[in-house]
Order: structure tokens, then sequence, then C-alpha cells
């Protein structure tokens, strides 16, 4: 082939002649069987690859490097008889002269940081009882989603938590834990239990490049949103980074666990850049993987100096296989992409329909970030807010509107929002209450199609948010009542808004990051999850219980459906109180048929109206002592309604 500058290769990519002589449907990877394997790769502008293979996954001399063989449509096979299970493998790939030593773009295992692939039998990975394990049953509107690190979710040393997997997956599997083993406070899946979300988020759990897994994992930290090898699990928080079915094995024990627990098991995806320029993709295809400027160079709309090119047919092939690949081996049950605005309609659209012909796979969650990082190459319609009449209606994206109205500019700590008392903003919290149907500045087709939240790993945490609007110096330790009160009404608004809630992991018990926004490599101590927090704002913790147990009671808030969302009737209040109404459906709780819900952000009691009857405030299901002990049960047109969130039900 004689093209050879960046530029010329972006035009030789996108013509019709690379396409209709490289497009390649067969099977890539490795196909392993205890007879022999074939490992296949796709590199149509190689002029020689050779396969190198290893004992070890880390050290040792290459015992061998036989050359492949070219077939059609750009596809090198090489066949290697006999029983390969736990052969380590590179491939030697010569392009324009130059010779680049790469892992398996498909490798389902790896060594010690992925350098080098591993040949693997999936079935010998499987952990007691997986064939029998199957996703559970969550019906739309108990949908609740914990976003949580696999480090940060058992790092506390008071989790009560086995030392050897602190910070690892098996961390998932133990039951029973409580803070300091007090057998009072819980801690780990058993506080899952007792919180009542459905689907706990890992942040990025593939092989990651920014931690090194051959270092003591104490003495670095990263929440891992730098892609190595798609297809194989994170190997720091596996027991044994060194032997590539370790992970596996242990990932799919996590899995099963929560499974067992009855949690829905979403992956954080990263398809939209790799860790560096020099990756497994590019090394096999010089710059095919990666969208490009005019002049050659890469895009760089992911902020990261590479982002990925889905709308060359390749490209979004191994994009799909690769999240068909989790669903289908690792049960996964929902993915969340990151800056999903770097990927076009069609292949957002293509990835439900691929999902949706698994078995059960239309229950499979599809959502993400509705925006880019930089300025992109991207020329097709984007998978964002603009686009949504375009997606599914199953796809969901994350609602910075609803988000900034609530607690105020996630970029501007001092900004605040309606809980703190911005004036006008109550106009946007009855749209975000409808999740944005009736209301034409965002636009979805239904309420499925919004995430509503007012927390993730990104920026302040809610807490630390609260505080620095309130407080120049914020003393991070303390726990105002105030604060705690705009907490509670934060978390009483996203939670009776329509479409899909989610939470970032400890927003419930005031988690703190000490002020620092961005903590994606910042110490373990400022990232883990305080176990003792969840104890000490236990009150917190409960009403969080309570506003989700009530979600559960009226199926309509969860339902995704856009006739739920225009069956909410709006109260007639004097500005900055904000009320509503959704009256008794079939599969409403029986015991309390009717909902009102009252927004109230200011630091005085009011009065408020109600329709005639008998209606008593509910959390977790029973009267509540959110109003300093006192069980309210009030009969005629008016309740007094303090500063709080107020969930009300009528007997």
């Amino acid at each position: 082939m004689s093209v050879k500058t960046p530029k010329s290769l972006r035009a030789y990519y996108d013509s019709e002649r690379f396409e209709k002589e490289y497009l390649y449907d067969g099977p890539l990877g490795p196909d392993y069987s205890r007879d022999g394997t074939r490992l296949r790769l796709w590199a149509p502008t190689a002029e020689q690859v050779l396969v190198n293979l290893y004992r070890q996954g880390d050290r040792g001399f290459c015992i061998g490097s036989l050359a492949m063989e070219r077939r059609e449509h750009g596809c090198w096979t090489l066949y290697l008889p006999g029983d390969q299970h736990g052969m380590y493998y590179t491939f030697s790939v010569r392009v324009n002269g130059q010779v680049r030593e790469t892992a398996d773009p498909y490798a389902r295992a790896a060594g010690v940081n992925g350098n080098r692939s591993m040949i693997v039998d999936l079935r010998r990975t499987d952990p007691s009882g997986w064939q029998f394990d199957r996703r559970p049953v969550i019906p739309p509107a108990r949908r609740v989603i914990w976003e949580v690190s696999v480090r940060d979710f058992s790092w506390d040393p008071e989790g009560g938590f086995t030392r050897p997997w602190r910070g690892k997956y098996l961390a998932f599997t133990q039951e029973g834990t409580t803070l300091s083993g007090d057998g009072i406070y819980p801690t780990g899946l058993s506080y899952l239990k007792r919180l009542g979300v459905s689907h706990i988020q890992l942040m990025p759990v593939f092989d990651f490049g920014s931690v090194d897994e051959s270092r003591p994992v104490r003495l670095q930290y990263n929440w891992g949103y730098d892609p190595t090898n798609y297809n194989v699990p994170e190997g720091s928080y596996s027991t044994d980074p060194y032997h590539g079915e370790v992970r596996i094995r242990e990932f799919k024990q996590m899995v099963a666990a929560l499974h067992r627990a009855g949690f829905g098991v979403v992956m954080d995806v990263v398809y939209n850049h790799m860790y560096r320029q020099e990756n497994v993709l590019n090394d096999t295809v010089p710059y095919y993987f990666f969208r490009q400027n005019p002049d050659g160079t890469l895009s760089n709309g992911s902020g990261c100096g590479c982002e990925f090119c889905c709308e060359r047919p390749m490209a979004r092939r191994y994009m799909i296989d690769s999240i068909l690949y989790w669903a289908r081996e690792y049960h996964i049950d929902g993915f969340r992409f990151d800056l999903m605005g770097l990927f076009d309609v069609d292949t957002m659209n293509e990835i439900r329909r691929q999902l949706d012909r698994l078995p059960r796979g239309e229950e499979i969650l599809m959502y993400g970030e509705p925006w880019q990082g930089g300025q992109s190459m991207l020329r097709r319609y984007e998978a964002n807010k603009a686009n949504l009449q375009m997606l599914s209606t199953r796809i969901g994206v994350f609602s910075d509107d609803t988000r900034d109205a609530i607690k105020g500019n996630c970029f501007e700590s001092r900004s605040p929002g309606y809980v703190e008392g911005k004036q006008d903003a109550f106009w946007d919290i009855g749209a975000a209450v409808g999740a944005w149907c009736l209301h034409d500045r965002v636009n979805p087709r239904a309420p499925s199609q919004i995430i509503s939240y007012v927390s993730a790993h990104d920026n302040l945490t809610l807490w630390d948010k609260l505080l620095a609007v309130r407080y120049k110096k914020p003393d991070y330790s303390a726990a105002p009542d105030t604060i705690l009160a705009q907490n509670r009404l934060a978390a009483g608004i996203y939670l009776t808004c329509m479409g899909t809630p989610f939470m970032q992991a400890g927003e419930e018990f005031a988690r703190t990051k000490k002020g620092i926004k961005d903590s994606y490599r910042s110490p373990a101590s400022i990232n883990q999850l305080d176990w003792g927090r969840a104890a000490r704002f236990h009150g917190l913790v409960d009403y969080y219980r309570g506003l989700i147990a009530l979600r559960a009671r009226f199926p309509r808030l969860g339902d995704g459906k856009l006739e739920s969302a225009h069956a909410i009737q709006f109260f007639s209040l004097e500005p900055p109180l904000e009320g509503w109404h959704l009256e008794a459906a079939e599969g409403d709780g029986a015991a309390w048929p009717e909902i009102a819900v009252f927004y109230n952000p200011t630091a005085e009691s009011c009065t408020v109206p109600l329709p005639e009857g008998q209606w008593r405030l509910l959390c977790d299901g029973v009267s509540s002592s959110l109003w300093r002990g006192e069980e309210i049960i009030r009969t005629g047109s008016t309740v007094l309604l303090p500063y709080s969130a107020t969930i009300l039900g009528q007997v």
C-alpha cells in the first residue's frame, strides 16, 4: 500500500474503495478450544503480522514468533494446535515498514498492565453456579442508580471488609459487614440492601492504564477513565493481576453476588477515547479507529488526545462487539456511556437494537453524558440533548438542566440553585418534575430519556457544593442544619421527578471530598466512602430510604411514559414555592392512593393548599418524624410546610 501520511490515510479510510475491499463481518479475536486456538486480527494496512508467544504475562523471553496468513478483507489468521489456555501473546504488525508490537484488540484476558494478551478458556473462569446466574427482574418504576468506584466502595479500614479484599471486586461478595464490626451500622452489600437502590453503576472496570498493576495499589489512585483493553477487566481490582484468569473469575463473582442480592450491574464505559495515542487499535491499523482533522492529526473532542471514530464501519463494529461481549459473558445489566455526545445517533440506536436481540436484552439499561469534552470532527447527528428526538426512548441522558436548577451551576462553586434560594430557579424545577416533557428546552420523547440527578463523580459532591454556596471557607467536618435541610430538599426533588434517578455513592450520607472538584487522581483517603458518615448521618440516609421506598409505591414516577408526565397537575403557589399532585392509577400503592409533593426553599415555614381530604406526611412508608417528631395529620385545605421537601399521601 502506497498510502503513508495521516492526511492521505484519512481520505483513504473514508473512501468507498476501502470500505468495499476491507469491510469484514467474520469472527475476530482468539477462538479457543481444547484442540487448538485460532487467532484472527483485522489489519488491512499491514504488510506482515507475526504472533509472538510467551509463557508469562509480564516477564520471560519470547518462545517463538509465527507468521500469520493474510486472508480476505484484511483479516490475518493463525491456528495454534493443542490446549493453549494460559498462553500469552502479542502481535508484531508491520505498516509502511514500521513494526509495532501490540496486544490483541479483541483479547479477553491479559497479563499485568495488559501489555500481553492471554488465550483463555472462559468456562474455566466461571465461579461455581455461574451458569445459573440471571439478571434480576427490575421494573422501570423501581430503578434508582447508585454510582461507585470499586476502589472507593471498600477502601475505608473501618468498613469491616476482609483486608485482602479491600478495594477489590471480592468486597462486593462479602455479606454482613458493619462499621468497625460493631454489628449495628451496616456497610457494603448489607448497607445497599437496606438503602433500596436497584442498580450499582461501577466506574470504569475494564483494563485501564492510569494505574500500574505491578505497583502496590495503596500508593496510587485513579478513577480509570483511561482505557487500555476494552474486553479485559481491570487487574488492580483483582487479588492477582499477574494471572489473566483471576480478574475474570473475581469480576464474575462480584456480578453474581450483586445479582443474588437483587441489584443490576451497570458498567461505566469509555469508548470515546483511549489512554494514549499509542494503543492496541492505533498500533494495529494506524489512524483508522480515531477521528482525524482535515490535516490528518487526531481530533480531540474527548479532551484526552484521541477521539474514537464510531462512524467508520469497523470501528462501530468493534464498539458493538465489545458491548455485546460484556452483556453476554459477564451478564451486565446496563451501560453508562462517557461523553456520549461523541457518538452519532445511528451508532447508539444500533447498539440499542443489538442489545434488544439478546435474551431479556430489552431490560439492559443504556444512558450517557449528552455532551462532548472538546471540539469534535464528528459530522453526523450527535447523540446529545439537541437530538433526543432521534434517539430511542430507551436511551437515557443525564439532565444537567435538572442538576443545575436544583443545586446551581456545577462549574461555579458559589453559584446557587433552587435549594439555596435562587429566585428564578423554580420555573425549571417544575420542568424537571415532568422530566422536561412539559417544557420545550430539552424536548425528550418520553421521561425514560431523562436521568435525574444532582451529583456524580465529576465536580463537587452535593454536600461540598451546598457548603461552598453558603460559606466562603467551609468546614467540611461540620453538619449545619441549613445544609442538611438543603440536602433533603435536593433529594426530595430529583427522587420525585419523572425519569430515572441517579446518585453518587455516599450522597445520602453527606459525602465530602474536602472541596476537591475532580478527584480522579486524588488520594484514596479523599475518594473512599467514609462508612463512619453513614452512621453519623443515619437520619439523612433514612430520608433517602424513605424517598426511594415512596417512589416504588407510585410506579408512574419511574415508568418512563409520556402520559405519566402529562398526568401531573401543578398547584398555583406563590414563587418560589413549587407543588404538584398526581392522582392514583392502577398499580399505585393501595395504602396511599394519591401523592402531593411540595418544595420549599425558604427558611420560613409557610402554608400551602391541598385538595379536600385527610393527608399525612410519608417517609419510608410511615408517618415521618421530619417535623421534629410531631406526627403530621391534617384535615382540610391547607398544610404547614417547613424548610424541606414534603412528600404527602392521602389517607
